[in-house]
């Protein structure tokens, strides 16, 4: 097991131990929304398992005006696409397994993505569940501002990067949010 697999097993346990310690988090996280960067389509995901649920802040972002949108997975080596979904509209899964708008919806191109991850560092860089579809689709969309969802406890000091690894511009926590980098693009 390397030590990216093994990090990403601690992390799991982090976050489920967090999903029960800080069960308000979503709500939290939705207080929150206003401090996001500017951004007119905004990606979300449905959560899985322990991740932080976005459907508190979903409401609180069309509250603001905003359009929404889920990523698909159409090819398992391919990036995301994203399509347009308000809450209350039929999923179904994708091809990686995941909550999905139908195939009918309309496509969109996000301007701020908030992606899931199992931790963060000071950094700006994100371990995700290590299957690319992230990187895939940051490098497609560069001009993306992409923002980490996460429980504040998914921090950690430092993570080690492979060249494939785009960074955060920043994360929304329970605690407010946080940049990383004000402009410019992070690799």
């Amino acid at each position: 097991m390397t030590a990216k697999q093994e990090l990403r097993a601690v992390m799991r346990a982090q976050r489920k131990r967090l999903s029960r310690e800080v069960p308000d988090a979503a709500r939290r996280v939705a207080d929150h929304a206003a401090d996001l960067p500017p951004g007119h389509t905004v990606a979300l995901y449905r959560a899985m398992g322990s991740e932080l649920s976005a459907e508190p802040l979903a409401a609180a972002l069309m509250g603001q005006g905003r359009t929404l949108c889920l990523p698909v997975v159409v090819e398992r080596d391919a990036p995301m696409v994203f399509r347009l979904w308000s809450p209350g509209e039929p999923l179904e899964e994708d091809e990686a397994g995941c909550p999905a708008p139908l195939p009918l919806s309309e496509t969109a191109t996000p301007d701020l993505i908030l992606a899931p991850l199992l931790a963060f560092d000071g950094q700006g860089q994100r371990l995700g569940q290590g299957g690319g579809y992230y990187d895939r689709t940051f490098a497609r969309l560069p001009y993306a501002l992409r923002v980490g969802l996460a429980y504040a406890g998914q921090a950690v000091a430092q993570l080690e990067t492979d060249p494939h690894d785009i960074g955060l511009h920043g994360v929304l926590t329970e605690n407010g949010y946080r940049a990383f980098h004000e402009t410019g693009i992070l690799r």
